[in-house]
């Protein structure tokens, strides 16, 4: 794979670094393997299964409207929108399939926000074994952010991107409280003759906007990261270890995944997990199916239905940071609004998780675009979407 990279990308791997790794054309190498690069815990599966990719031949040379210049298949869009990985599920089964030269069916990818997504499950898995209340404080659960912004905040407002945080998601800007926030959770160099904070530590300096808590929806991902810091103080167990034994293995995910943790092994939750296009597809299936697989409640049907149907469209719409003009966002997921109920996890560089109930159709898109934020080139990935969950296979 290196001796490929060299060859159509022009850099080996010792030019990625903590400083250039999300930039093009290192991220391409570095999002297949973060684990070379940040400290990572692993998620297990029970057993690992290597897959193979299914052919698609007609699938990819099929003609769609893409308002794209020099765009006009299947295939041109998905590499066009710099895609590393693609698969669509129907009723369950893989019905296309597309990866890109330099990635693989088994090669786990950053899913960047869709973290927070897969974190949100997870709650949602205590809260049903009485280990967390979206209604409690959280300083029920973290007395020390007292004196923080989450000091008068609920869980709720957490899940739901509804907390006053006076924070900005400057992801370009060196010099930003942002990029303290990645040096925090080793995903930046240090600097020099600075103190290198661990990321629970850096959330307790955080503090609040001139507003109340529970307004707009504010998308800001500390709040995911608190979560996590918050699942891991209740149960006094890694996060990794937990997403594995309560929704990795019982899903059952055919590979390892993995998600990035600072100096001290807090976990980066918000944005830190690796997994495959499939097994990221499984997940989408098991909320297709209400939270269960093969007969078995492995997320509880009460809270996948309170994550599709429930959400403030007002919240949402004072402060969307997404083009779903219907929309709503609950426990982390984005909701469409729309007559098909399609739900979404969404990361930057292009990770995507859609799924479409009305089709049984559910589709994941991991990507390496150079933009972090928005389509390439105003291309519209959600007509895409809609394309494609509109075919007959």
């Amino acid at each position: 794979m290196i001796r490929s990279f060299v060859e159509t990308h022009g850099f080996s791997r010792a030019d990625v670094t903590l400083s250039n790794w999300r930039t093009a054309p290192y991220n391409v190498w570095a999002f297949q393997n973060v684990r070379d690069l940040v400290p990572t815990a692993e998620i297990s599966c029970a057993r690992v299964e290597l897959e193979a990719p299914l052919a698609s031949p007609d699938f990819l040379s099929t003609r769609i409207s893409t308002g794209i210049d020099g765009a006009e298949t299947v295939e041109d869009f998905l590499r066009h929108a710099h895609t590393d990985g693609f698969v669509a599920l129907r009723k369950g089964k893989v019905v296309a399939e597309y990866y890109a030269p330099h990635a693989n069916v088994n090669a786990p990818h950053l899913v960047f926000s869709i973290s927070k997504s897969l974190t949100a499950m997870l709650s949602g898995i205590l809260e049903a074994q009485g280990l967390l209340d979206p209604d409690m404080p959280v300083t029920h659960y973290v007395p020390q952010a007292a004196g923080s912004a989450y000091g008068d905040a609920t869980y709720r407002d957490v899940l739901d991107m509804r907390v006053s945080l006076d924070f900005e998601e400057s992801y370009l800007d060196p010099q930003s409280a942002f990029a303290r926030y990645r040096r925090a959770m080793l995903w930046n160099p240090p600097i020099e003759g600075t103190p290198v904070e661990t990321l629970p530590a850096f959330l307790m300096t955080l503090q609040k906007a001139d507003r109340p808590h529970g307004g707009p929806f504010n998308y800001l991902s500390p709040n995911s990261d608190l979560l996590g810091h918050i699942i891991e103080t209740v149960t006094g167990a890694r996060y990794a270890d937990l997403l594995s034994d309560l929704l990795w293995k019982p899903m059952g995910a055919r590979n390892h995944g993995s998600i990035t943790v600072d100096a001290i092994g807090s976990p980066r939750t918000a944005g830190g997990i690796s997994v495959t296009a499939r097994d990221l597809a499984r997940v989408g299936e098991l909320l297709r199916n209400d939270g269960a697989v093969e007969g078995r409640q492995v997320v509880p049907a009460a809270w996948v239905a309170d994550m599709r149907e429930n959400g403030d469209r007002q919240a949402w719409q004072e402060g969307r940071n997404v083009d779903l003009p219907n929309g709503r966002y609950r426990s982390q997921w984005y909701q469409s609004g729309d007559a098909d109920g399609a739900f979404a996890a969404i990361g930057i560089h292009g990770q995507w998780l859609w799924v479409d109930p009305s089709t049984q159709t559910v589709l994941v898109k991991l990507s390496s675009q150079p933009d972090p934020l928005g389509d390439e080139e105003g291309q519209d990935v959600f007509a895409f979407f809609r394309t494609i969950c509109g075919m007959s296979f």
